[in-house]
């Protein structure tokens, strides 16, 4: 149990909780109020979405030759022999399917054309690091995370509530976007020697790595910056900006050049800014809905 456990890749679970929980929290005070079995459906499917990539990602590297027992951080199911290829793709398919079958219940409950929104987000998981041309090692992973766990997810939560997209979620589901493009810029920045050696160019091996350590500073910011701005609407959305106590260490300690093992501990603060980002900007739009 417990190498599925690294493998589902906890620390980047707060990816998934956070647009939930903001898109939810949007819809207070629209319409007839929080339907809660919506919202923990929601949840399963976003939670279950990103497990199914965490696999997805873990079997393809694997298969490939990038995440070898010498990479920095912790270790891959496939790449280290924890566990085989064919198992692996087992605990995809398991965690994509818990993913459709709920998604479906809450579409047919909600929308019938949710199904298309959600088909998108399980094909755009496995071809992250999947297929013939992954576009995860062409530098796109960033347009991914940004589209379905910050818009589709946030937007989609608040929509399953709501009955209707409002400019509060998808603002607020900007700034959830960028906080998710933080943990996978962190993330990348970590591997980027590894990456580039394997020819796997996600968007730091690109650009390099002092650029990479701006751009994610410029994720994690803007994240809370885009978020206060919730405030516009919900003033007590300012609070948001109390993500800034964990954001400000892992900043630091990425301007200050801080690498390979390192950059472990900078991942779990980001997660945890993206995390307690995202309760309190909830907060903020519950006590100013």
């Amino acid at each position: 149990m417990q190498r599925w456990i690294l493998g589902a890749r906890p620390r980047t679970l707060p990816a998934a909780v956070a647009p939930v929980l903001v898109g939810t929290s949007t819809a207070v005070g629209v319409g007839d109020g929080i339907i809660w079995w919506r919202a923990l459906a929601a949840l399963v499917v976003s939670l279950a979405l990103q497990v199914g990539v965490n696999f997805a990602n873990d079997l393809s590297d694997g298969l490939r030759g990038t995440d070898g027992l010498d990479r920095i951080g912790p270790r891959r199911l496939v790449g280290s022999g924890l566990a085989t290829a064919g198992e692996v793709r087992w605990a995809t398919f398991a965690a994509f399917s818990v993913a459709a079958v709920v998604g479906l219940v809450l579409s047919l409950a909600v929308a019938p054309w949710l199904l298309l929104v959600g088909v998108a987000a399980i094909a755009a998981g496995w071809l992250y690091t999947g297929g013939p041309n992954p576009y995860g090692y062409l530098g796109l992973g960033e347009v991914f995370v940004f589209v379905f766990f910050g818009l589709v997810a946030t937007v989609g939560s608040s929509y399953v509530q709501a009955g209707r997209i409002t400019g509060l979620a998808v603002v607020a589901g900007s700034a959830v976007g960028l906080l998710a493009c933080a943990l996978l810029a962190v993330n990348n920045l970590r591997d980027i020697t590894g990456d580039t050696a394997a020819g796997k160019r996600t968007l730091a091996a690109r650009i390099g790595d002092r650029r990479a350590r701006w751009l994610y500073v410029a994720f994690l910011d803007g994240g809370l910056v885009l978020g206060s701005l919730c405030a516009l609407s919900r003033p007590w959305c300012l609070l948001v900006l109390g993500g800034a106590l964990p954001a400000g260490a892992a900043v630091r300690a990425v301007l200050g050049g801080a690498a390979g093992p390192r950059l472990i501990g900078v991942l779990a603060l980001t997660g945890r800014t993206q995390l307690l980002a995202g309760s309190l900007l909830s907060l903020g739009l519950v006590l100013s809905g």
